[in-house]
């Protein structure tokens, strides 16, 4: 049987599925920060968010690159966070006020059709969003319209499966469980701009110019696996929903047996789970 890949459908469940899980997902927030901190920094420095920029989050969930890019750009300059979750976006909302941060706002957008005014921003920023985006090509397209000519746009994806283990396994095994196909080329996914030159190229298709990347080793590092298991059961929306079609039953034996295979990352000094980055920027 032939699975046909439904873009709404698949954008109505994710949006169902981060709703369910901003809570946890801005509960874990320093394990976030701590783990993909290093990657953040450069992402901004590539996107050259700095004093008085205005700057657009696509994707921004629950927005700690969003507080990053706040404090960066200082009173004189703001951040605009969006999101296709208007849960999680009200966690970045309450954290920025918590903060004192009074140059963030918050807008549910979704970020194949982002509805904002045409080169109005300094730099546009995404971190672990456009790889869940079904028209990829289109979104970088609202990007570049969002930015005024000379701005710059900041990503960072996931490279290979085969360097990301941490997220591979559970997605292996509950592929397997659940019988779901491998996705075609062109689908969304955590792995699908990770391939060599996928994200440059696709930069460059869409007009930006003088496009870098680079590589950066982002080990998840945790007490135990266990642990590990626990933070991806309660936040990752993507696991959620490819396990949607299993049973309650059949999803406990899944995650048994990651958490089984998830041990093999433990040493002397915890957990170390395998990820690797790609921070990417183009100039419009």
């Amino acid at each position: 049987m032939t699975v046909t890949f439904d873009p709404t459908r698949y954008k109505d469940t994710t949006r169902s599925q981060w709703e369910d899980a901003a809570g946890a997902w801005h509960t874990w927030g320093p394990t976030l920060e701590a783990w993909l901190g290093e990657a953040t920094a450069l992402m901004l420095d590539a996107a050259g968010v700095r004093t008085g920029s205005a700057v657009l989050d696509v994707a921004a969930g629950a927005g700690g690159q969003t507080l990053a890019a706040a404090r960066r750009v200082g009173p004189d300059g703001e951040v605009l966070a969006t999101d296709i979750s208007p849960t999680i976006l009200a966690h970045a909302a309450a954290d920025a006020a918590a903060a004192g941060l009074t140059n963030v706002r918050t807008r549910e957008l979704d970020g194949e059709r982002l509805d904002v005014d045409a080169g109005a921003f300094d730099a546009v920023i995404s971190r672990l969003g456009l790889i869940y985006f079904p028209d990829q090509a289109g979104a970088l397209a609202g990007q570049y319209r969002a930015l005024r000519p000379g701005g710059r746009v900041g990503a960072i994806v996931y490279s290979t499966a085969e360097r990301n283990a941490f997220f591979a396994v559970p997605v292996s095994i509950i592929r397997r469980r659940a019988n779901l196909p491998a996705p075609a080329a062109g689908q969304p996914g955590p792995f699908s701009l990770g391939g060599p030159g996928a994200l440059a190229d696709l930069l460059r298709r869409t007009g930006f110019r003088d496009v870098e990347t680079q590589t950066v080793a982002a080990p998840l590092q945790m007490p135990t696996a266990a642990e590990c298991v626990r933070f991806e059961r309660e936040s990752f929306g993507a696991l959620h929903q490819m396990l949607a079609g299993l049973a309650p039953a059949e999803r406990e034996v899944a995650w048994q047996e990651i958490g089984t295979e998830m041990r093999r990352f433990e040493g002397p000094s915890g957990f170390t789970g395998p990820c690797e980055l790609i921070v990417a920027s183009g100039v419009k």
